[in-house]
């Protein structure tokens, strides 16, 4: 009996301890994934000890107090917030985690900042491929290389590890990415003060700034804390290759400021408005034909800038360079600070734009040479139509293959090779371009014509060149240099007469010019038309009985050889 009656005290003890246990944890509203408040109970060597007001304790390592150095502020009774990872592991502890507390309260802060755009302070911890690891707030954020300041900086040591002020410019919710960034801040700060050193200056004003920076487009100035920039164009009338070669970092300059963006608070300055435009009053002291000397400034593959006088150059185009070629190396002719003469050519005041030309001042050589010359050219180069050869004086012609014998035979190019020379007469100018020509130093044969007063629509005797399958082929002068083609069918009258068979190499035939074009060498002639123009004439001398089916011409001579003959005797008697 008293054991079942100390048992029965201990089961009401357990349910009464029960019922005061779950009305406790009535009041206890802990969720997972949360923030949750905890009391310190007990600091040990390697965990902080908190109570949660759960079913049991909870412990965190030390280590995650040490990063910001809050383990030396902590005590027993202090409170702290927490992640709540899990009430009840399988272990049946409690996980909980102060640094993804941090993390989770620096998120939500800058999802806030991110929308309002206020600034935060991060501490740059570390460099990573195309920026910087910077801590905020506990959280590690990344901030480009092009956000950490206004220009680029090659080295950023001195701002490791110190606070900086910062603005979250992209948030991953996803990923759980952001990105910060310095230079914002900065430029907000920099607005502000330039728009109140704006309201000091205005366009016009003549001011003393410092060089800051130089690039290849301009120059960067500072007055009184104010960016300006000097570009390349502003910085002399004449041209400027890069602006490092006349101003150095430090250097101060006396420069006009020539606009001011009052939307972007970004300010132009001009060194060249402080002077009179050179190209004003070009006119005056430059006239359009005459030769004047020069510096040569720069040498590109199109030609070279001349200087005439301060801030006023001009260009000397390849084609202007030399008298032999116009695709003339400029490095080749000239070199840069030397002095040259030149002779302008065009001035546009408007454009500011002076053509030049070196080679008026040289000796022209096309002077010196004149349709009808005769000289001795050297091979420069043969091609699949044309001999090119140079002339003593540098000038270059062509001899076309037509040119190379009255034949006009491509063949005949390769009689010559690079380097020979040739005795030519030039028979062409126009455009700065020799035509030379090597048959025109013999006697043209077309010439036989007339010498002979023959044209279209005379009969020649001709001597039988060639005889061929198709035709025949005829010289015209004794010399054999005039060879024409007769085709078969403008061989005779009649069919049966046209047979190339019949014919032998130097017999004569009679034949009608019916083309003569000397100029173009074109000779047509017809053996056929001559006959029936003969027979035409004796037809018409003779009667119409000449022309009956069955006469011929022997018929027709004897016919008429004998009435001369029976007319004779007569008279005789």
């Amino acid at each position: 009996m008293a054991v079942e009656t100390q048992l029965k005290n201990q089961s009401s003890s357990l349910k009464e301890f029960e019922n005061l246990l779950n009305e406790d944890f009535k009041d206890r509203k802990l969720k997972e994934n949360q923030l949750v408040q905890a009391t310190v109970t007990e600091i040990t060597k390697n965990f902080v000890i908190l109570d949660l007001r759960a079913k049991m304790e909870a412990m965190i390592p030390c280590e995650e107090f040490k990063e910001t150095n809050e383990l030396e502020k902590l005590k027993v009774g202090s409170t702290v917030e927490v992640y709540l990872e899990r009430i009840e592991s399988y272990k049946g502890e409690i996980i909980v985690s102060y640094s993804k507390a941090k993390r989770m309260k620096a998120w939500k802060k800058l999802e806030r900042v991110f929308e309002s755009g206020e600034e935060v302070i991060g501490t740059i911890t570390g460099r990573v491929k195309g920026g910087y690891v910077t801590n905020v707030e506990g959280l590690p954020c990344f901030m480009p290389s092009s956000q950490i300041d206004i220009r680029p900086l090659k080295k950023i040591d001195h701002l490791m590890g110190i606070p900086l002020k910062v603005v979250a410019v992209r948030l991953d919710k996803v990923r759980g990415n952001c990105a910060v960034s310095r230079r914002q801040v900065l430029e907000k700060n920099k607005d502000s003060e330039t728009k109140e050193l704006l309201k000091n200056i205005k366009e016009g004003d003549i001011v003393e700034a410092e060089v800051k920076a130089c690039v290849d487009f301009g120059v960067f100035l500072s007055y009184k804390n104010l960016d300006m920039l000097l570009h390349i164009t502003d910085l002399s009338h004449g041209r400027v290759a890069k602006p490092s070669d006349l101003v150095t970092i430090g250097q101060k300059l006396k420069v006009k400021i020539t606009k001011i963006d009052q939307a972007t608070n970004r300010v132009s300055a001009s060194i060249k408005a402080l002077t009179e435009d050179p190209y004003s009053n070009i006119e005056q002291n430059f006239k359009v034909g005459e030769i004047y000397k020069g510096t040569v400034q720069k040498i590109m593959q199109y030609g070279a800038f001349v200087k005439l006088a301060d801030g006023i150059e001009g260009l000397v185009h390849s084609s202007f360079m030399s008298w032999t070629s116009k695709n003339v190396d400029p490095n080749k002719m000239l070199s840069p600070s030397q002095e040259i003469e030149v002779k302008i050519i065009s001035i546009e005041p408007e454009i500011k734009r002076i053509s030049l030309s070196y080679r008026d001042t040289l000796e022209n050589p096309w002077k010196e040479i004149n349709v009808g010359d005769i000289f001795e050219v050297k091979v420069k180069s043969i091609t699949d139509k044309a001999i090119f050869c140079d002339l003593d004086s540098g000038l270059t012609g062509m001899i076309h293959y037509r040119e190379l014998s009255f034949n006009e035979n491509e063949d005949d190019l390769k009689k010559y090779k690079k380097n020979d020379l040739i005795k030519v007469r030039i028979i062409d100018l126009k455009n700065e371009k020799i035509r030379f020509s090597v048959r025109a130093l013999e006697k043209d044969p077309m010439d036989w014509f007339k010498e002979n007063k023959k044209s279209v629509g005379d009969v020649i005797t001709t001597r039988i060149y060639e005889v061929m399958k198709t035709g025949v082929k005829v010289s015209i002068d004794n010399d054999k240099k005039i060879v024409v083609t007769i085709k078969k069918s403008q061989l005779a009258k009649e069919a049966g007469d046209s047979r190339t068979d019949i014919f032998s190499k130097g017999n004569a035939l009679d034949a009608k010019i019916l083309e003569l074009d000397i100029p173009s060498r074109i000779i047509t002639l017809s053996p056929k038309q001559a006959q029936i123009d003969e027979e035409k004439s004796l037809v018409a001398k003779f009667g119409k009985g000449a022309a009956k089916s069955g006469a011929t011409l022997k018929g027709i001579f004897e016919k008429a050889i004998g009435k001369s003959s029976a007319k004779k005797e007569k008279k005789d008697k």
